[in-house]
């Protein structure tokens, strides 16, 4: 796309005009953001309009990615870049006495997304885009994004993020586009010349209207759009309720109806809100699904060919209602016969799963499920009773097996199942994790159709976490190989001749201080802490879950404290430990956890004898943008799963691909890190998976580690003692009787492999050595390489 400055003051100028009835010369700072924004949606507006009519001509297949969550972060600044626009339209904004980045700065996240998921599906929409593959994705319009986190008293605290306020302004609704959703009722059965029918009644209907977001790619002609549904009732109020006075019952239709777009994730630990989830899934599956079948039915004029046209993907269980609700339209709407409509499915749909955790494999009660979508629950029926007649086919009397390949069994319907049953592929997002599908919780399935299984290993986007996160690491790379690695990241393997060149390792030092110091000025500015550029900043930043062990990490740190205040004159590497994480809002022992970050960061950071060499952060309310500021800084990544437990990992390629060195476990992704840097650029601790399943198997015992380590006793101790300010006998307790992640096991091998970081960093050339080898071996996890995985191994394109 080509605009030069004069064509960019032009355009905002009129856009300030058009909207605001102003001069830019006249337009507030907020103003301006609104026109800058105007102008390069409708710059997308028209370059996509050029790219759908190239599609549809040619009749190209088309990705339909359907996600509960997409972590977009902000989109002012990727545009612009993506597009080539950046410093037209810098100078344009200068001309008007405006500075760009203090735009950039207004811009909030768009949080529709709670971490790695929703982040992962953002960048392969950012690929498929650059990429030229036509792809829709498709979610809600949370009004509420992700919560906002405030830390009060050392205690999580939620509160809306209404992040439409400024981010609205890249949405583009269609409300002559909506579609109707149908929930509760019942279903007669009927028959038409001895056809079953089935004819759905006293059900409550609600709207979904579509919200276009459009997604830019680097140099790229393709703008592909994220449509995102509002919920909205047809009876927007109740005349007569209103008539007799009573205002409230006369919006509470429409305001039951909106509930459903209005928080990301609501709590579930009750059954209102199991119901609320479960409608939002429904919502997103249906209206994309019905939108999906009318925009093939206005060009083909049948569906006989959608799997050859149309590739509808299943990002983790959260939209495996696709599976029934496609079988549905195609049933009731375009009476198929079971068999051709189920073939189309298979044709049509794919699925990733994203966690070996069975309890994390969702599950709907049966009951609840049959209450809010009748007619859908009779086609899961169906599917599961065909299935399961199959399966005793093969397996005879064997129950167990049976019952655990079933999609309905124990008065759950298990959604994976589902998507098991149906999908023509299904990929792990890492080589360890598709193993363990394949040989462990999905093995039943693996040994009927080894074919459908495949692996994607997960990618994120070298521009945005490189290119735009480290603009000086960008340019000094740019310097040693080009800018070719911008479109093939596996250029950056070119830094590797530069491994012993000491003005390039130095340089490498300069820029990690430079973003040390940046990172720095937002820590004392956000949280009063003064931390030391020259401190090895150690960081782990992630969703906060019991699995990811940020306990672990927490319990070593005090170990770090005991033996500083043991010897006071012990020679030691200064370290600041950065977290940033959100818990669930309804998971208590996640919420300990922050709680205790903060405990211990007091107490470290106020004790002369220690604050020195260690300092304590704990970064509240993370999201891309605050992740866009840390990256860049950090020298060590924490990844420290139990083995066994972490799908992939995104967060351990982006600190990565910026220098920093991976202190983790064999879990996820960082198995593969290991084999692109070698055994001396990485640090790896702790139990593989398969010593970890048959620790557990013989019985895991916490206590027993407790009893042999006095260093594990003396920190659990701290615990209880109130040394902290406060008891956490909570986790004291759990770890002396559950443990269920293995912090105990891997405590020692974590403390060792924390004194080998050490070490490693007294010699700085030697540390970035590994921190290039580390930026030479990042190629393999893009996202532009991971997409075109799906697109030849799964979607047929």
């Amino acid at each position: 796309m080509t605009v030069n400055k004069e064509t960019a003051v032009k355009l905002i100028n009129e856009k300030c005009m058009e909207n605001f009835g102003c001069e830019a010369t006249e337009a507030t700072q907020k103003q301006m953001y609104f026109a800058l924004c105007g102008v390069l949606k409708d710059l997308m507006v028209k370059q996509r309009h050029a790219f759908t009519k190239d599609v549809k001509e040619k009749q190209k297949k088309e990705v339909y990615y359907m996600s509960m969550e997409f972590l977009i972060g902000t989109s002012l600044r990727n545009n612009l870049y993506n597009l080539g626009l950046t410093e037209p339209f810098k100078a344009a904004l200068s001309d008007y006495g405006t500075d760009i980045e203090e735009l950039f700065n207004m811009e909030p996240d768009a949080g529709l997304g709670n971490g790695g998921l929703g982040r992962l599906a953002a960048c392969y929409l950012d690929s498929m885009t650059t990429l030229g593959i036509p792809a829709t994705g498709f979610s809600i319009r949370y009004e509420f994004g992700i919560f906002r986190q405030k830390i009060v008293d050392g205690w999580q605290m939620e509160f809306p993020d209404n992040w439409l306020n400024e981010g609205d302004v890249w949405l583009k609704v269609r409300p002559d586009e909506m579609y109707e959703v149908k929930f509760g009722g019942y279903v007669k059965d009927s028959y038409e010349n001895g056809r079953y029918k089935a004819i759905y009644e006293g059900y409550n209907t609600v709207n979904a209207i579509p919200y276009d977001m459009f997604i830019s790619g680097y140099e790229s002609d393709a703008v592909n759009s994220l449509v995102l549904w509002s919920a909205k009732s047809p009876k927007s109020m109740d005349m007569n309720q209103f008539s007799r006075g009573h205002y409230v019952q006369s919006l509470e239709e429409n305001t039951m109806a909106e509930v459903i777009s209005k928080v990301l994730y609501p709590a579930d630990d009750h059954i209102e809100g199991k119901k609320l989830r479960l409608k939002q899934q429904y919502l997103l599956v249906s209206a994309s699904l019905q939108s999906i079948v009318a925009k093939h039915m206005k060009n083909y004029k049948t569906l006989d060919n959608l799997g050859e046209k149309v590739a509808i993907h299943i990002n983790d269980t959260h939209p495996a209602l696709c599976v029934p609700e496609l079988m549905r339209i195609l049933l009731d709407e375009y009476n198929y016969e079971w068999d051709d409509a189920w073939t189309i499915c298979q044709k049509s749909l794919s699925y990733t799963n994203h966690t070996v955790m069975s309890e994390a494999l969702e599950r709907w009660d049966v009951k609840l499920f049959s209450d809010q979508l009748p007619r859908v629950y009779q086609i899961v029926c169906e599917i599961n009773r065909r299935l399961t007649a199959g399966l005793k086919n093969m397996y005879g009397d064997d129950m167990a097996k049976i019952e655990y390949m079933a999609i309905i069994s124990n008065s759950q319907i298990k959604m994976a199942n589902l998507c098991l049953a149906c999908c023509h592929k299904i990929n792990g997002v890492s080589a360890l994790h598709t193993e363990i599908l394949k040989n462990g919780i999905f093995r039943d399935y693996y040994n009927i159709a080894p074919n459908k299984f495949t692996n994607v290993t997960n990618g994120i986007v070298t521009r945005r976490w490189l290119c735009q996160s480290n603009p000086l690491l960008t340019d000094f790379i740019k310097e040693l190989i080009g800018d070719g690695f911008i479109k093939n990241a596996e250029e950056l393997s070119g830094l590797k001749k530069y491994a012993e060149d000491e003005s390039v390792l130095k340089r490498l030092e300069e820029i990690k201080r430079e973003n040390k110091v940046r990172l720095g000025n937002l820590i004392s500015t956000r949280n009063g802490i003064n931390v030391s550029p020259d401190s090895l900043f150690d960081v782990q930043i992630k969703r906060l879950h019991e699995y990811k062990r940020q306990l672990l990490n927490v319990l070593q740190i005090l170990y770090m404290y005991n033996e500083i205040k043991d010897n006071p004159g012990i020679d030691f590497v200064p370290r600041t430990f950065v977290f940033a994480a959100k818990a669930s809002a309804g998971y208590f022992m996640a919420k300990q956890i922050i709680s205790l970050i903060c405990a211990v960061s007091n107490l470290v950071n106020s004790d002369p004898e220690v604050r020195d060499k260690i300092k304590v952060v704990f970064i509240e309310d993370y999201k891309v943008s605050l992740a866009e500021i840390i990256i860049p800084a950090a020298e060590i990544s924490e990844q420290i799963s139990i083995a066994g437990k972490e799908a992939s990992g995104t967060g351990n390629m982006k600190l990565m691909i910026n220098g920093a060195v991976t202190l983790g476990t064999l879990d996820g992704a960082n198995v593969e890190i290991k084999e692109r840097v070698g055994d001396d650029n990485i640090f790896i601790f702790g139990v593989n998976a398969g010593e970890a399943e048959q620790i557990q198997r013989n019985g895991y015992n916490p206590s027993g580690y407790i009893n042999k380590d006095p260093r594990i006793f003396r920190i659990i101790n701290m615990l209880t003692s109130g040394v902290l300010g406060k008891g956490y006998g909570e986790i004291a307790h759990d770890l002396w009787t559950r443990d269920v992640f293995m912090n105990l096991v891997d405590f020692a091998s974590y403390v060792e492999a924390q004194k080998r970081v050490s070490e490693a960093y007294k010699n700085r050339a030697a540390f970035n050595r590994m921190s290039l080898m580390n930026i030479a071996g990042a190629g393999i996890f893009s996202s532009d390489r991971a997409v075109k995985e799906y697109a030849e191994n799964i979607w047929n394109l």
